[in-house]
């Protein structure tokens, strides 16, 4: 897990070792104004499911998100988010025989850099989900470190990212995890109010399978609608599998084949 992490950003940040030219160095360009931009999206569907796995047992879920995004110059951009959505983990008994649901409330909090470089755009960042008032013997809030690359072709049309996601210790104290995931997208010309995309994910986790991780394969393919712009709203139809069955039998988890539906506003 470790080599594929460092491997992963090796790349990354060789894409810095660029040597300036000299009319860089005679004659630096003066940085654009710094800028702040903010923005938030709300969104309601059928199934939370996380790298293959539902989050809410099957069933609905409210999301909603704000991010902000600083222009430190033309190449180098930080950003910060807040993201939150229901969650269902099943219930336990407390003690003193009192039945209480595990957790039912993810609140996760991210931040980091995206350099930009030939077209392509870097991303290295931290991700730490949360689970505010959640009750059992295993802690289940955790940092993720995130390592990524995107670039688009086709005038954006064609979009592709590869992202590296690494924890020490991942929810349940179940020991070193690494996953790394691939995105694709293709958006199509406009089609009356719709503008649509197909795009999925196929990503892969390494856990720590002697102190309980797993090791499994996960993948999503959907159309994406787009409709108008002010505020965005998009109708996103999703087919999401898993290569395990680990889950079977554990309340609250399913990582079958599923399709989820999901209604988003953004502004």
């Amino acid at each position: 897990m470790t080599i594929r992490s460092s491997v992963l950003a090796l790349v990354l940040l060789g894409g810095f070792a660029i040597p300036a030219s000299a009319a860089d160095v005679l004659q630096p360009a003066a940085a654009p104004a710094p800028a702040i931009a903010i923005s938030g999206n709300a969104d309601v569907t059928t199934d939370y499911v996380f790298r293959g796995y539902s989050e809410t047992d099957g069933n609905a879920a409210l999301q909603g998100a704000f991010d902000a995004t600083y222009a430190i110059n033309s190449w180098l951009q930080a950003y910060a988010g807040i993201w939150g959505s229901n969650v269902n983990f099943g219930r336990a008994v407390t003690p003193s025989g009192q039945l209480v649901d595990i957790a039912s409330l993810e609140m996760d909090l991210h931040g980091g850099i995206r350099p930009t470089w030939n077209g392509y755009t870097f991303d290295i960042g931290d991700l730490y989900y949360s689970y505010p008032n959640s009750f059992g013997p295993a802690r289940l809030s955790y940092n993720e470190i995130k390592t990524g690359v995107s670039r688009s072709f086709f005038n954006s049309k064609l979009a592709l990212s590869l992202a590296n996601y690494y924890s020490s210790d991942v929810s349940g104290g179940v020991g070193p995890n690494d996953v790394l995931e691939f995105d694709y997208g293709w958006t199509f010309n406009k089609v009356w109010k719709f503008t649509p995309t197909v795009s999925g994910v196929v990503g892969q986790q390494w856990g720590d399978t002697n102190d309980g991780g797993i090791d499994y394969a996960y993948w999503n393919i959907g159309l994406r609608l787009a409709v108008w712009d002010k505020p965005a709203l998009t109708f996103d139809v999703r087919y999401w599998d898993t290569n395990t069955d680990n889950c079977t039998g554990q309340p609250g988890f399913h990582c079958g084949p599923r399709v989820v539906g999901t209604l988003e506003a953004s502004f």
